[in-house]
């Protein structure tokens, strides 16, 4: 994303969901000039290391240090909250050109998920609990044994064939005010991403 003279530098959603959640960033220091392709940070998760490449000469002018505290930014939020680097261009420079904006790339993103078959949600789990044939009033009992454990904040996906599971994770939404943030039915299976709001 570009903004005057300068250009935000992120993930997509399709690497946040095929790294899995993040839990280091590393990055290069600020102030230092990189080529087009060069590493300016690293990224790990229990079952991925990889380097975040710039996709433009410049200057790398600051960094998003919340992604040190909290890494899973980049996972809920790669196009807000959850940028990497600011990066002010080498004048004159042909890769300026090559940039998208976020809203511009949809398709090509949506392409890129179905292609590669990632599930991404409103927000990254933290948890899974994964309920077949299992009727809805346990999964909700579970439900609660798992987001006592859990800290304010943290999000769980939660799977199930129940065919009340909809309503009945409404009715829960309701009287426990954890939120449901988004709910997907596919095939037969419904898909719920719940985060805990309040202890």
């Amino acid at each position: 994303m570009e903004t005057q003279n300068r250009a935000k530098l992120g993930i997509t959603s399709v690497l946040a969901a095929l790294a899995g959640r993040l839990n280091k960033v590393n990055f290069k220091t600020p102030g230092a000039d990189f080529r087009r392709g060069q590493s300016v940070a690293t990224i790990e998760s229990p079952r991925y290391f990889g380097v975040v490449r710039t996709p433009l000469t410049g200057r790398l002018v600051t960094i998003n240090a919340a992604l040190e505290t909290d890494p899973k930014l980049a996972n809920d939020s790669p196009y807000t909250l959850g940028w990497f680097a600011e990066f002010e261009p080498a004048l004159p420079n042909n890769d300026l050109a090559s940039l998208i904006e976020p809203k511009n790339a949809v398709e090509k993103i949506r392409a890129q998920i179905r292609e590669l078959r990632v599930r991404c949600f409103k927000a990254y789990p933290d948890h899974e609990m994964w309920e077949i044939g299992v009727e809805c009033a346990a999964v909700l009992v579970r439900l609660n044994e798992l987001m006592e454990r859990c800290r304010v904040g943290e999000v769980v996906h939660v799977v199930s064939d129940d065919p009340t599971a909809d309503i009945e994770m409404e009715r829960w939404s309701d009287e426990t005010g954890q939120a449901v943030l988004e709910s997907r039915k596919e095939g037969k299976l419904m898909h719920f991403i719940v985060r805990k709001v309040k202890a």
